[in-house]
């Protein structure tokens, strides 16, 4: 939604660690206990590359950003071709790093819930393989801290929703999800990145699921639950 923060590619390796869990373990917390993992892992992997995991910080660029400040980026330095390399560079890391937390040693499951994003995906009715494929945006992705992974899984269903609808047309001014990040943040006391609104990382899994069995943002997934609920179930 062009706020700036964790770069597309991370969110788009994260959903591919969770289809690949889907396909391994089916449902459940042994599934999503290993798509987070692996997202922990593709997080890395592109900090790694790129010094930075936020777009913003990579770009330069995010939705205040001014019309001559995009031309600058996008037309004089080459933006585009840089993104393009960056992406074709990653994806097959990514894909490395997806293939090897899976070839370890099966990580014992943590105690459900897991992942706020798979609560949020249950609450709303979507199918196991939706519901573990968002679970590795867990403690914004993988746990890094960054913008919360519920918030992204709302967009990303809300998105998928509207596709169909508009047979596969993506807009990127939503209005819904512009709606839901409004809403977000009134229960979110108006902070983005999950280490804000949590005022600290989760150490680990076992970290974050005790937060959430503890009631640790139950409001905001009721909220995004409640506004963002599209019957999506395939």
């Amino acid at each position: 939604m062009q706020y700036g923060y964790q770069c597309g590619m991370i969110w788009g390796a994260a959903l591919a660690a969770g289809a690949q869990a889907y396909q391994l373990y089916g449902a459940g917390s042994q599934a999503e206990t290993s798509a987070v993992n692996a997202s922990q892992k593709v997080v890395e992997s592109f900090r790694t590359c790129n010094t930075h995991i936020n777009c913003s910080e990579i770009t330069e660029l995010d939705k205040s950003s001014s019309n001559r400040d995009l031309i600058v980026y996008f037309l004089i330095k080459g933006g585009s071709i840089g993104c393009l390399r960056r992406s074709a560079q990653y994806a097959p890391l990514a894909l490395n790093e997806i293939k090897s937390a899976f070839s370890e040693k099966s990580m014992d499951a943590t105690s459900s819930p897991v992942s706020c994003a798979a609560m949020l995906a249950k609450k709303m009715g979507l199918s196991d393989m939706h519901t573990v494929m968002v679970s590795g945006f867990a403690g914004g992705i993988g746990l890094c801290g960054g913008a919360c992974g519920a918030l992204g899984a709302a967009i990303w269903i809300i998105s998928m929703n509207n596709s169909k609808k508009e047979n596969g047309k993506i807009d990127f001014n939503n209005p819904k999800a512009i709606e839901i990040i409004e809403r977000f943040l009134e229960s979110a006391d108006y902070e983005f990145e999950c280490s804000d609104i949590v005022g600290r990382k989760f150490e680990n899994i076992e970290d974050h699921a005790t937060y959430l069995r503890e009631g640790g943002c139950s409001k905001i997934i009721e909220v995004l639950a409640a506004e963002s609920s599209t019957g999506l179930k395939t």
